[in-house]
C-alpha cells in the first residue's frame, strides 16, 4: 500500500539514547496497519551530543519519506537515576523537534497506559506488547524484530490510534464546544 492510500498515518518513537525504536501505522476505513517498525542504535557512538544528532536526523527521514499525520511518544519512566532520565529527556525532545518542524502533532502517553491500551494490563512485559501487536496487527513471525523497542514504539502508534477514537481523547478536549472545534470532521452536517 503507498502511503496515499491511508487515511492517517501515525509515527510511533520509544526515545532512548543506547537504541531509539519506531513503528509506524497506517490507518484505512478505522483499520490500522503496520506500515514499517525497526530501531536506530547509537550505542557505537561515543559522543551524547552526536547520538542526538543522529536521533534528530532518523526521526526527520522517517518524518520526510513516510509523511505521518501525528507523532505518538512514550513518555520518560521517571526513575531514580537523575543523568539517565536527563539523557533520555534530550533524546524525546530532539525527535519531538523533528517532527514539530514538519508541523506533525505530538501526544505523549506514559509507558503504563500504552501497555494497558495494547494487553489490558499496564504492568505488561515488552514481550507481551510484542505478541499482542502481533495478533492485532496481523505481523508475520518472521516481521517480528529482535530488539523490543520497535514494538514499544509501534504499541505507542497504536495506543495513540485507540486513544484517538474515544471521543475525548487524552490530551485535551475539556467539553462539546472544544471538541467542536478541534475536530470538525467528526461532526454530521
Amino acid at each position: 500500500m503507498d502511503n496515499k492510500d491511508f487515511d492517517k498515518i501515525i509515527i510511533g518513537i520509544d526515545p532512548g539514547t543506547n537504541v531509539m525504536g519506531y513503528g509506524l501505522l497506517g490507518v484505512k476505513g478505522g483499520k490500522p496497519m503496520l506500515i514499517a517498525m525497526g530501531v536506530l542504535q547509537l550505542n557505537k557512538i561515543e559522543d551524547h551530543y552526536m547520538r542526538l544528532r543522529r536521533i534528530y536526523d532518523r526521526v526527520l527521514s522517517l518524518v520526510e519519506e513516510f509523511l505521518p499525520d501525528e507523532m505518538a511518544i512514550e513518555a520518560p519512566f521517571f526513575g531514580k537515576n537523575v543523568q539517565s532520565m536527563l539523557k533520555l529527556g534530550r533524546a524525546q525532545g530532539v525527535a519531538m523537534a523533528a517532527a514539530l518542524g514538519r508541523q506533525v502533532p505530538i501526544a505523549e502517553y506514559e509507558p503504563r497506559k500504552i501497555k494497558m491500551a495494547i494487553t489490558g494490563n499496564g504492568a505488561a512485559s515488552k514481550e507481551q506488547v510484542a505478541m499482542m501487536l502481533q495478533r492485532q496487527l496481523n505481523i508475520d513471525p518472521t516481521d517480528m524484530p529482535r530488539l523490543l523497542d520497535a514494538t514499544d514504539a509501534l504499541a505507542a502508534a497504536l495506543c495513540h490510534h485507540f486513544e484517538s477514537k474515544k471521543p475525548f481523547p487524552s490530551g485535551g478536549t475539556k467539553s462539546w464546544k472544544d471538541f467542536i472545534k478541534k475536530h470538525p470532521d467528526r461532526i454530521a452536517k
